[in-house]
């Protein structure tokens, strides 16, 4: 079988990608995909090029059989990949004619069926409640009458690795019965997730040696190793490789899709995607995590917001320099971007970089005006590693630039709390601001001092300044520091700010939760200010 993706070049079967996401990633504790989840899972990696897709289990979930049904009947249009069913072979004293599970495997209509097996002797006996000869006689059963009916078979040999070191004759036995029976491609599972990295590429090794089958890899990450065990069986001779999207699964999860890919592609140079598509790595993670209803991890690898994110000034300084003396690729092949991050640990290197990426201009005494200005505040509980719109006013400021022109001066505030009889708490803001050499007076009340200052400053604002109602809060975090015990409290505020177009986070410190608290709200339209008048600048 050999695949075209658009761009012409072939893409063979000589190594197969398979991704489980919609089946073994579904097993992870907190994600239901709905079908029209599972349909819309399977598009984006279709079109990341993947080249095998498993939608589920047809005929023991319900979901999983619409699925399919629901695929077959057009509402899934594959360019690259193959449409899997995963079950079981038929049970034990049986015939795989009438066997419903099988059955429910051809009905689903999928080219590709992939069959689960014990081949461990332990779980033969204990859980199947069967001899070694049935086991395999269950196996090369199910496996012809699929390959009769026109279906290309893989077999997960499932528990093989603690099987191996168990009993090997066993589990080799179980691998040459799917093999002689018409399977293309043996697939050694650490189930438990147990293995690592060397002693599973020795076993991988040697199990193509005894037996010169294609030789395939399923890794749980257990030990935190499924990653770097799926990469060594490679290493070793495994030409099929099985993930989930962002490490999703049962417990602590399956080998990540992207992580793999990443390696496999940039590291080695394996063909694993038509060409071009490793760059889609990052935004197909990031599209797959919001299917889950799963916040992307900052930290994840290749595709992480923070995979290219340098905080320490040794590493910005060399940076500027050169960017791959401390990047191991270039982000952008994975579709990822670098950051260079602001933090007490700043040097002039990483405040010239975050200069540069905002397209300001600092001259030697506005860096180094802007560095004391940093880790002063750093040390006084300000946050701008988690406040880019803030630092970059703070930036702008000391570079004295134009665009920077305040919306707003203001000339004072008071906040009020009453207690009433009913037992409601609503608290009173008045705001005092020039707006334009005008000055305006506005009251407003909230659910807490913090919304009632940002309804009464967007009161006296907004009839005078209309693009600022586009502005809305998105989130408000609050955090109370105490650097020794017997000091006072301080309180640190992040406000996230959205417009429809673009969000930003604002920090204000200070040992009063309320003027912290302005310090960011007043940051936040600020901020919308400076990008409106950039906007206009650049037109």
């Amino acid at each position: 079988m050999t695949r075209t993706h658009p761009a012409g070049t072939p893409l063979g079967d000589d190594f197969h990608v398979y991704d489980t996401t919609l089946r073994d990633g579904a097993q992870r504790e907190g994600i239901s995909y709905s079908v029209t989840d599972k349909l819309a899972v399977a598009r984006l990696l279709d079109g990341l090029g993947v080249g095998f897709i498993e939608g589920g289990w047809p005929g023991a979930l319900p979901k999983d059989t619409e699925f399919f049904h629901r695929a077959a009947q057009g509402e899934l249009e594959l360019d690259h990949a193959a449409l899997v069913a995963f079950g079981s072979t038929r049970r034990a004293g049986s015939t795989v004619e009438e066997d419903r599970q099988v059955a429910a495997l051809l009905d689903s209509g999928a080219p590709v069926v992939t069959l689960v097996a014990k081949s461990d002797r332990r779980h033969v006996e204990r859980a199947l409640r069967t001899d070694v000869a049935e086991n395999c006689a269950m196996v090369a059963d199910t496996v012809r009458y699929l390959v009769e009916h026109g279906r290309r078979v893989f077999l997960d040999a499932e528990h093989f690795f603690d099987g191996y070191a168990f009993d090997p004759d066993t589990s080799l036995r179980v691998l040459d019965a799917a093999a002689g029976a018409g399977a293309d491609v043996v697939v050694l599972c650490d189930t438990n997730g147990g293995q690592l990295p060397l002693q599973l590429a020795e076993t991988v090794e040697e199990v193509i040696a005894r037996t010169g089958l294609r030789v395939g890899i399923h890794c749980q990450d257990d030990t935190g190793c499924a990653v770097a065990n799926s990469v060594a069986a490679v290493q070793a001779g495994a030409s099929h490789v099985q993930c989930t999207a962002n490490g999703y699964g049962e417990r602590a999860g399956n080998a990540d899709l992207f992580a793999v890919l990443g390696n496999l592609g940039a590291k080695l140079g394996k063909p694993v995607l038509p060409e071009g598509k490793l760059a889609e790595l990052t935004r197909v993670s990031h599209a797959l995590a919001e299917i889950a209803n799963l916040a992307p991890d900052t930290h994840q690898a290749y595709v992480g917001h923070s995979a290219f994110a340098h905080k320490a000034g040794l590493h910005a300084s060399a940076i500027k320099v050169d960017p791959e003396l401390y990047n191991h690729l270039d982000p952008v092949d994975v579709g990822n971007d670098m950051r260079v991050l602001v933090t007490e640990m700043a040097g002039r290197a990483s405040l010239e970089l975050k200069g540069a990426e905002l397209g300001l201009e600092l001259s030697p005494e506005a860096v180094g005006d802007a560095v004391r200005k940093v880790k002063e505040l750093e040390a006084r509980g300000w946050s701008f590693e988690a406040a880019d719109a803030s630092l970059e006013l703070l930036l702008r400021r000391e570079s004295g630039d134009a665009a920077l022109d305040a919306p707003f001066e203001l000339e004072s505030y008071r906040v009020l709390l009453d207690h009433r009889d009913d037992g409601e708490v609503v608290s009173e803001a008045t705001v005092r601001v020039s707006v334009s050499g005008e000055r305006v007076i506005a009251t407003a009340e909230g659910n807490g001092p913090v919304n009632a200052l940002d309804a009464a400053l967007r009161q006296a604002l907004v009839p005078r300044l209309p693009w600022l109602e586009s502005v809305e809060l998105a989130d408000y975090k609050v955090r109370i520091l105490v650097d020794e015990p017997g000091t006072d409290a301080v309180t640190r505020v992040l406000v996230e700010s959205r417009d429809g177009e673009q969000e930003w986070t604002t920090v204000g410190v200070h040992a009063n939760i309320v003027e912290a608290s302005w310090l960011a709200l007043s940051d936040a339209l600020s901020y919308k200010s400076l990008r409106r008048n950039v906007t206009a600048a650049s037109r």
